[in-house]
C-alpha cells in the first residue's frame, strides 16, 4: 500500500505521487499547489490529531486527515 500524506510524522517531507480526481475539495487543493511532483512537508497536527498543517510551495495549508489520506507521496 502506499505512503498517503495522512501518515507523515511531524518534519518529514514527501513529493506528491498522486491526486484523485473528481471531489471537489481535491480540486481546490489542487488549485492552491497540491499537484503530482510537488515537494511538501507536514509542519505540525493539533492536539487531536487533526487538521494538519503541510508547506508546499512556500504557503502553508491546513487540512482534515480524510482528505490528506487521499494523497498518495513517496518520501523525499
Amino acid at each position: 500500500m502506499p505512503l498517503t500524506l495522512a501518515q507523515l510524522a511531524v518534519g518529514q517531507q514527501a513529493v506528491i505521487q498522486s491526486l484523485p480526481t473528481g471531489r471537489a475539495g481535491l480540486t481546490r487543493l489542487r488549485e492552491l499547489g497540491l499537484t503530482p511532483g510537488a515537494r511538501v512537508r507536514l509542519v505540525r497536527r493539533a492536539p487531536l490529531g487533526e487538521p494538519i498543517e503541510i508547506t508546499v510551495r512556500g504557503s502553508h495549508l491546513a487540512m482534515r486527515n480524510h482528505e490528506a489520506a487521499d494523497i498518495a507521496v513517496s518520501l523525499a
